[in-house]
């Protein structure tokens, strides 16, 4: 049996409708980076990651970096971990009141331009490829995985906080949730 960690990325420079639409991480955010990557290499050696993959999206490749430095491997990018795709008729400014409808449901109800219920297995669907990896992703992306391993259909499965690491093991085609992340204090929307 495989292991797949899977990391939130740490406090970005800004958030939704912020002048910036692909923020990097603030100072607290490198710091939450670099403390993470110091707990992934604390591990025992056969529970380390060996591969270390990312969001397209800066935030996650900037958490990813100080990893992938001390492992001495290339951060591979994948678009199938990055944050939800947003119906395109929406403005930025409308989507922060979009997603909070949608954590107030089931993946089945999302109105957009998708099936948001495909999506998270797609989502699934990657980290399941990625046994022996660390994976950068993002708050709803991470809620999706779990709620495909626990088969829960709501979209808030839990509240990951900036950089928590949430480990699942890939049994064949399972993908079993065996820690959840440290969850945030604060509401994330």
């Amino acid at each position: 049996m495989q292991i797949v960690h899977v990391i939130r990325h740490g406090r970005p420079a800004s958030t939704w409708g912020g002048a910036d639409d692909d923020p990097g991480l603030d100072e607290v955010g490198a710091a939450q980076a670099k403390s993470v990557a110091d707990s992934i290499l604390a591990l025992p050696v056969e529970q380390r990651p060996t591969r270390v993959v990312s969001s397209p999206l800066r935030r996650c490749r900037e958490t990813a970096e100080p990893l992938a430095l001390a492992l001495g491997v290339q951060v591979e990018i994948d678009p199938r971990v990055g944050e939800i795709p947003t119906p395109a008729a929406l403005s930025a400014e409308e989507r922060p009141g979009w997603l909070r409808g949608a954590f107030a449901g089931r993946w089945d109800e999302i109105k957009g331009d998708l099936d948001y219920t495909a999506w998270i297995h797609s989502v699934a669907a990657a980290l399941r490829e990625y046994g022996g990896a660390a994976v950068f992703s993002h708050f709803v992306a991470l809620n999706g995985a779990v709620s495909v391993a626990t088969g829960h259909p709501e979209v808030m499965a839990f509240r990951p906080d900036h950089c928590s690491r949430t480990v699942f093991a890939i049994e064949g085609e399972r993908l079993i949730l065996v820690e959840k992340g440290r969850e945030a204090q604060s509401q994330v929307l």
